[in-house]
């Protein structure tokens, strides 16, 4: 994310619920990704789990620079 994106997420999550857990989900997605990825070998069910957990965080991720742009034109 970009440092303007992360300002307005710090700003205004706090009032918007649907920002915060938008965010909240995409951090924990990263996390999941990012233990399966470290794995040196996965099982054909981490794999499919790793390709739902990233069309997760992709879906998730769109919705959120959908709610950044309407704060982004606000400013």
């Amino acid at each position: 994310m970009e440092e303007r994106d992360m300002q307005l997420i710090e700003k205004y999550s706090p009032t918007d619920p649907d920002l915060k857990a938008l965010w909240e989900d995409h951090l924990l997605y990263q996390k999941q990704v990012d233990k399966l990825e470290m794995r040196p070998y996965r099982t054909p069910s981490e794999d499919q789990t790793l390709k739902q957990l990233k069309k997760q965080k992709l879906d998730g991720k769109t919705r959120l620079e959908n709610l950044l742009s309407k704060y982004r034109a606000m400013e």
